[in-house]
């Protein structure tokens, strides 16, 4: 695994939170890594399965004067070993375990039920399952083994688990599967004062939904109270506040993102 970070020198003694964001090479998970480490003063690990992506995620949140340390690592959160090894690869950094954890990778395999391969469903529940599942579990052993003051995880869910969506049984299934772990998470880790919480999105102008036709994308408009896609931006600003203690006393909510979904 390979591994690259940048470190910038300030007067400022204050010791940032650390997160670890997954999907960080583009869309919403590049813009959480801008909005927490920019305005919110921490430290990034971005990771992502193209390290190329990760780098420039990185590069881009270089800024002059700031006393942060970003690190740019390649993951494959379906595989355990992978992202084992990533926390321990971060820990050579960091000397301790990210205390925020936002899990933004993601995949889709889009298919009529009756059409769809088993390569599809696996392919999409083994990212969106197994890649939030292992990035919180290995994160919440390390944050309650070195005795985190507190920690953050905040999982990506989406408005078609929660309100179904043609042609996308296998992701409705998995981001309808990330919220019942959050909150069961959020029910397990509040001993340890590790909240856990998810943010829903809707119709989210980001590389996963470019390739979208233009009559399906008019169609989705006229569900939408605000009848206009949201950006990757203003998903970020919501896990941010979800992220850090600003959302002290909250945990195991499911925030909708949607610009009020008509449904």
């Amino acid at each position: 695994m390979s591994l690259c970070f940048h470190r910038f020198s300030s007067s400022s003694s204050r010791m940032p939170c650390t997160a670890l964001v997954t999907g960080a090479g583009s869309g919403i998970g590049r813009a959480v890594c801008n909005v927490l480490a920019k305005r919110e003063g921490v430290n990034i690990i971005a990771a992502d399965i193209r390290k190329s992506s990760a780098d420039e995620t990185v590069k881009k949140l270089e800024e002059k004067g700031c006393s942060l340390t970003h690190v740019s690592l390649e993951v494959d959160v379906s595989k355990r070993e992978s992202v084992s090894e990533v926390f321990s690869q971060a820990n050579k950094v960091f000397k301790s375990p990210p205390n925020i954890i936002v899990n933004c990778a993601g995949i889709t395999r889009d298919a009529m039920l009756l059409k769809m391969t088993d390569q599809q469903l696996d392919s999409v529940l083994d990212v969106n399952i197994k890649g939030t599942f292992y990035p919180t579990q290995i994160g919440c052993k390390l944050m309650v083994e070195n005795k985190v003051p507190w920690g953050s995880i905040v999982n990506l869910s989406s408005a078609s688990g929660k309100y179904g969506n043609i042609g996308q049984s296998n992701y409705a299934f998995s981001k309808e599967g990330v919220i019942g772990f959050t909150k069961s998470v959020a029910k397990e880790m509040a001993k340890y004062n590790i909240r856990c919480n998810a943010v829903v999105p809707g119709f989210i102008e980001t590389p996963m939904t470019e390739s979208i036709p233009e009559h399906i994308v008019q169609v989705s408009l006229m569900l939408i109270a605000l009848k206009r896609k949201g950006t990757a931006e203003e998903v970020a600003e919501a896990i941010a506040f979800l992220a850090t203690q600003r959302s002290s006393y909250i945990t195991g909510a499911a925030l909708d993102v949607t610009g009020g979904f008509l449904m």
